[in-house]
């Protein structure tokens, strides 16, 4: 552990600690200022002195919650908007604890207004200071501060990948400082000359390739040296699974689980799916409405794009391979969705996968390209979450003649439902090859969890305004 990261991580306790005292004077303060007042006039009597005391040890016991549940864990820095997660519900945590101590003590607080402000500007003093900790360290690890110094180990296409992100984004707190590509005995000694006269504090296993007699050697010289190991999982040629093991007859049975989305992970999404897409279409109306009335405008056809060209329904597949119904405003010239399998086929950005892109498509209206481009056509889904076809976060519904194509591997993303965003969707949309899509989907579809659709929804926006390739 880099002495940097140490003293970030012991700040965190006693700046959490003030930050716990600041929203609770700032709650204090703020129900007995006069906009408040006037509202609801104070009828009790809390000098501040005595109610400060009582916050110092309200505090303290945040911070025994804030500790158990893991907020002060000394390791590598998680992504923001999980570790914000993990804040609000350290600090719900906290709030239960206090709740039932006055409780069982009964005694009766006299302001809800008080622990309740207090709670929520809590919640949000100390994400705010922790998101200043993290662009703290960030901005000293362009000054090669705090940076650990990194053994790549591979000849892979991911070693290549890992080593192009360290060096563009300075910001991730790694410096490749060397590259082997294999683990014989002539590099182990190698490497073994390269620690005499420079710091090393991780080496990472990059290559899937590499053996396991030349994986375990690498292992026992990390752990000898006292580096720390790291290696890479290439999704690509390796299977994520999750896995529960049962007894019978006293004997272990493994079974390895598809996805966290079966039982009440199912219901949950399916619940949220419902609520979300409900408000959104509310919210979105008037721009549901302008759009249709543009596409009607702008050039001669139907609203919405729900036929082939020959004037059979419009399917994608959806969940285990069942075709669903679909539509999306149009974009399009009408009579010209077949061209891009004859006229345009030449023309297609990813010939390598079962997909097609076509750049500069001259079948786009001019109001088309625009609703393409920030990815209004498809704001219709909505209503194919409402009734259950689609999930807001998923893989994207594919065409029935693009699943004709696929792999045995690929199947994999037809586990669960297909949705509007996804993991695909906020990593590179449609510049991303099938096969980097069929990648990102599946550890989606094995890691699962209700925090992971809230980011990837919150990340959707960015990625829709980030330019691409095929628009």
């Amino acid at each position: 552990m880099k002495r940097n990261e140490l003293f970030f991580s012991f700040l965190l306790v006693p700046l959490d600690y003030i930050m716990i005292i600041l929203a609770g004077v700032s709650a204090y303060y703020i129900r007995y200022a006069d906009f408040v007042t006037e509202i609801r006039p104070v009828i009790f009597d809390l000098p501040f002195g005595e109610y400060f005391q009582a916050l110092s040890i309200v505090a303290l016991i945040f911070l025994f919650v804030f500790a158990f549940t893991g907020l002060y864990s000394i390791k590598s820095p998680r992504r923001y908007i999980r570790e914000s997660f993990r804040v609000t519900q350290a600090c719900s945590t906290g709030l239960m604890v206090v709740v039932i101590l006055i409780f069982f003590r009964r005694e009766l607080f006299d302001s809800r207004f008080i622990v309740l402000a207090a709670w929520i500007l809590s919640i949000i003093y100390i994400i705010l200071m922790r998101g200043i900790i993290r662009f703290t360290q960030r901005f000293l690890y362009n000054y090669d501060i705090g940076v650990r110094k990194v053994v790549m180990v591979g000849a892979s296409k991911t070693t290549d990948n890992l080593i192009g992100e360290f060096s563009k984004k300075k910001n991730t707190g790694f410096r490749v400082v060397k590259r082997i590509r294999e683990f014989s005995f002539e590099t182990e000694q190698e490497l073994l000359e390269f620690l005499k006269l420079n710091e090393v504090d991780e080496i990472i296993q990059a290559d899937p390739n590499l053996s396991k007699v030349e994986l375990l050697r690498l292992y026992d010289f990390a752990d000898e040296n006292h580096i720390t190991f790291k290696y890479a999982a290439d999704l690509l040629g390796t299977k994520v699974l999750k896995t529960e093991v049962t007894e019978f007859a006293g004997v272990p049975i493994v079974e390895a689980i598809r996805t966290p989305l079966d039982g009440w992970g199912r219901i949950v999404k399916r619940i949220f799916d419902i609520a979300v897409s409900s408000v959104l279409i509310l919210i979105l109306s008037p721009v549901l409405l302008l759009t249709a009335i543009i596409i009607k405008l702008d050039s001669h056809g139907p609203v919405f794009f729900s036929k082939k060209d020959d004037g059979s329904t419009l399917y994608r597949v959806g969940q285990g391979g069942k075709l669903i119904k679909y539509f999306k405003f149009r974009s399009m010239t009408p009579g010209t969705d077949s061209m891009r399998y004859k006229e345009l086929a030449d023309q297609n950005l990813r010939k390598e996968g079962p997909m097609v892109k076509i750049k500069n498509d001259p079948r786009v209206t001019r109001f088309g390209a625009f609703i393409r481009r920030w990815s209004i056509d498809e704001l219709t889904e909505l209503f194919l979450v409402f009734m259950g076809d689609m999930s807001l976060v998923g893989p994207r519904p594919h065409l029935p003649e693009e699943v004709a194509k696929y792999k045995s591997h690929h199947k994999k993303v037809l586990t669960i439902k297909p949705g509007i965003t996804g993991m695909a969707q906020i990593s590179g949309r449609s510049d991303l090859s099938f096969e980097d899509e069929v990648k990102l989907d599946t550890y989606y579809i094995e890691n699962w969890s209700i925090k992971m659709d809230l980011s990837i929804l919150i990340r959707t926006p960015l990625a829709v305004i980030r330019s691409r390739e095929a628009e």
